[in-house]
């Protein structure tokens, strides 16, 4: 990497460009969770005597505004981009960032084709789509679902996730079914006529999933179907808000461990008293990002070790995967509990 000499001189004030999510039709919930665990470890890195200053942009889930977004920063001068939920969002940053030779660490995004081939300027913390999505396949086939139903909106993400899915239930005697529609209404008659006991639901948009939701627990014909949201929806509170109670016990991937590391369980407090709520493990990123950051910029990514909230941080090369990769973070399946919603149960984990 190749940061502008500034932050080398003694007092000098990092300047970071942050891209988030922060308005529809971007995921502003996570957006928000990202923003505050960015600004919490600056400001925790600038007691520690290391000044940081974030210029955020909002990407609002659009990659041409995410490019141009890299282009003001660059010109601006800042040392290192960090930041983004959207996966397509993240990939056409990492691409502009790695043309620029500017470090870009991406906090959340998890497609594992961040960048077309090897890239050395990009570095990632969230673990790679085939790695939690894999995990999510195993805990249902486990769970003794061997046909699973998909509701999918286009994107390149979503279909990367149905691939997954597909090759690792086929590769355990499973059978995955892509259903040709999201309407709501409709997909419960698909659930029936494939005779799928497992529904996911790899969708975006909030409202249309929780329609979704709400279709099929109202329909007594699928009361033993499990829904499922591998992309994370039931973790913020804006699920449980939207569906109440009928958003409890719906399998989803959550990046935390098992238990909270010491610097975890103080930084979750930090989190909750400035969110008014439960962290998401959006936020624990966020916070993870500017940690790594701070101990790999001047060096570069493969020189990283760090202790995060949720383990220890290094970077590497991993096959598949062309960016400098955190391997691997903490991956869980988990779910709200139906007893007590705003609780949350650990189902499975790897």
């Amino acid at each position: 990497m190749n940061p502008s000499p500034s932050p080398a001189r003694p007092g000098a004030v990092l300047r970071v460009g942050a891209l988030v999510p922060l308005s529809p039709p971007g995921w502003v919930e996570a957006g928000r969770h990202l923003l505050a665990g960015l600004e919490l470890g600056v400001r925790d890195a600038s007691r520690e005597g290391r000044a940081i200053e974030l210029a955020v942009r909002d990407t609002a889930a659009d990659p041409a505004r995410a490019v141009a977004a890299v282009d003001e920063l660059a010109g601006l001068g800042v040392a290192a981009l960090v930041g983004e939920y959207h996966s397509v969002v993240a990939r056409a940053v990492a691409a502009r960032a790695e043309a620029l030779g500017m470090p870009f660490l991406c906090s959340s995004a998890v497609l594992d084709a961040l960048t077309e081939g090897p890239a050395e300027h990009v570095a990632r913390l969230a673990p790679a789509q085939s790695r939690g999505w894999s995990l999510n396949a195993d805990f249902l086939l486990d769970a003794g679902h061997r046909r699973v139903a998909v509701a999918a909106q286009e994107s390149v993400y979503w279909a990367a996730g149905t691939r997954i899915l597909r090759e690792r239930l086929a590769a355990r005697g499973g059978d995955l079914i892509a259903l040709d529609t999201v309407d709501a209404q409709a997909v419960g008659e698909e659930i029936l006529r494939h005779g799928a006991t497992a529904l996911l639901l790899l969708i975006g948009t909030p409202e249309t999933a929780a329609s979704i939701v709400e279709a099929v627990r109202d329909d007594a014909r699928l009361s033993g179907v499990l829904i499922g949201a591998p992309a994370g929806q039931p973790e913020f509170a804006g699920w449980l808000a939207r569906l109440g109670s009928g958003g409890a016990g719906i399998p989803f991937l959550r990046y935390l461990p098992e238990r909270p590391t010491a610097l975890g369980e103080r930084v979750g407090r930090d989190l909750r008293a400035e969110l008014g709520e439960a962290p998401s493990f959006v936020a624990f990123e966020g916070y993870d990002t500017v940690l790594a950051l701070a101990g790999g910029l001047s060096r570069g990514w493969g020189s990283v070790d760090v202790a995060g909230t949720r383990g220890r941080i290094r970077f590497a090369r991993v096959p598949g995967v062309g960016v400098w990769q955190w391997a691997w973070p903490p991956i869980q399946v988990a779910e709200r509990d139906p007893v007590d919603p705003s609780r949350f149960r650990v189902l499975y984990g790897g």
